[in-house]
Parts: C-alpha cells; structure tokens; sequence
C-alpha cells in the first residue's frame, strides 16, 4: 500500500476512501496534497478491488482551498512556478473528471476554491446542511481559471458566472438546487449515506459505469481540450498582474485590498 502523507487511503469491501488529511490546515491544498491526490486517484483506477471511490475531508473541514503558506509563496514566485501550478492542478481535475470508476464526495464542511472543484467534479456529492462552498478567487485578485471550463459544463454559463464574478460563498441548499450537490444529508449521517450510495452503484456492471463515465468524458473532451488549455494560460498570466499581489498581500494582512 502506498504511504501518503497527506492523504489516508482504504479499502473496505470495495470501495476505496480517500481521506484529505491536513485537519490542522483545514485540508488546505499544497503541491504535495494535490499529486498525492492525483496519485491515489490512479491507483484506484487501476485497483482491480476497487469498485467506488469515496472522497471526504479530516476534521471541520472538506478543503478550505490553497494553503495560505502556498499563497503566500505564489506572491514572489515567477512564470515557471506558476505554470506548473497550473498544470498540477489541471491534472487532477482532469484525472478526476476522467476516472473510470464512481466518484463520491462526501462533503463535511467547507469546500472553497480548488476544494470545491474536488467537491463538485465527484459524479455524485453528499453534503452536511453546514456546509460551504464558494470560488473566492477574485476577492484575492485571482482567477478561478481551470474549475470554470468544468463549472460552465455542470451548472451553465449564467449560474457559473455568478459564482464565479461575485465570490460569493454559498451553502449547501442552494449548491444542491444548481446541480452541484446531489443531496443534502445531516452530519451523523454522511459517511453511512456514502457508503449506501457506493452499494447502489456497485449493483451496475462496472463495464457499463465505466463505458457511460467514458462517453461523457467524450462528449466534454473536445471542448475541454482547448478551454483548458486557455485557463493554463490565464492563470499565469493573472498570478503577473499587480492586483494578484495586492490582493493576497491584502488577505495575508486581513485589510481591504486597494486596488488600481
């Protein structure tokens, strides 16, 4: 079994739980989370024994977005640092979008950010009533660039651009009643209701689940191919501009961002 340090990883009567480890950082996401991630992800994927994956947060918290020491190290990093970012990030949504097995987020707090990109881009999410979600990128100067090419497909373009203009955080009702979460279930409850809806999957001819998972990923693929590809692009580009470090200077000193 491959040791993670980020992450912990089992395998009970098939499906496969990954569980974000970070609680003391409220799951934040570092480089090392997010090629762990992506990792354990592939490994599930060609893990004959598993049959589900089922993603959820240690401790208060789902994943509360970028690691403010990672921020913080984004100010003064240059263009290569930032592409790698970028493409690192792109590499687990796209392995994630693109798993051949049933996905499952269990989302047991707040989902920000990336986090939420992980959260939403599960095939089905669970979700406590306390839970939050939001792409709070702008608010820091940022763009929410990768997550948008894949938000645009599941909500549409009008639902996607408010949350992605505004920042806005929102709970877990009004995510379900765009189609980002699949249902609302209480805390107590949430790992038992996952593992429920593993069971109801695991009925289905794997090969079904498997071929229907590839052709939607099909039907995206064209259009992702080159959105993606742009966002990569934006998102450097964005980690250039002053307003990047004005804003994550700003939320680093907990002020109001002045911007130009």
């Amino acid at each position: 079994m491959t040791h993670y340090e980020t992450l912990h990883t089992q395998t009970e009567a098939a499906v496969h739980t990954i569980l974000l480890n970070r609680p003391e950082k409220r799951n934040a996401l570092t480089p090392q989370l997010i090629e762990e991630l992506t990792q354990a992800l592939e490994t599930a994927a060609g893990n004959p024994h598993c049959r589900v994956v089922v993603i959820t947060g240690a401790g208060s918290a789902f994943c509360a977005g970028l690691d403010l020491e990672v921020l913080r190290a984004n100010v003064e990093a240059g263009e290569d640092t930032a592409l790698r970012d970028a493409e690192r990030i792109a590499a687990l949504f796209r392995t994630l979008h693109e798993l051949p097995k049933p996905t499952i987020a269990a989302v047991n707090g707040a989902a920000v950010a990336g986090g939420m990109g992980i959260a939403t881009l599960c095939d089905l999410t669970l979700a406590v009533p306390e839970a939050k979600f939001g792409y709070t990128e702008v608010r820091i100067g940022f763009i929410p660039a990768i997550v948008s090419a894949y938000l645009r497909i599941q909500i549409g373009d009008k639902a996607a651009r408010d949350l992605l203009l505004t920042g806005r955080t929102i709970g877990a009702e009004e995510a379900a009643s765009v189609g980002l979460v699949t249902r609302v279930v209480p805390e107590p409850e949430l790992m038992r209701e996952a593992r429920s809806e593993a069971e109801k999957l695991m009925r289905n001819s794997p090969a079904a689940m498997a071929a229907t998972k590839g052709l939607l990923s099909r039907f995206a693929e064209r259009r992702l191919l080159d959105e993606i590809d742009g966002a990569i692009r934006a998102s450097v580009q964005m980690r250039a501009h002053p307003d990047f470090r004005e804003g994550v200077t700003a939320f680093l000193e907990k002020r109001e961002p002045r911007w130009n």
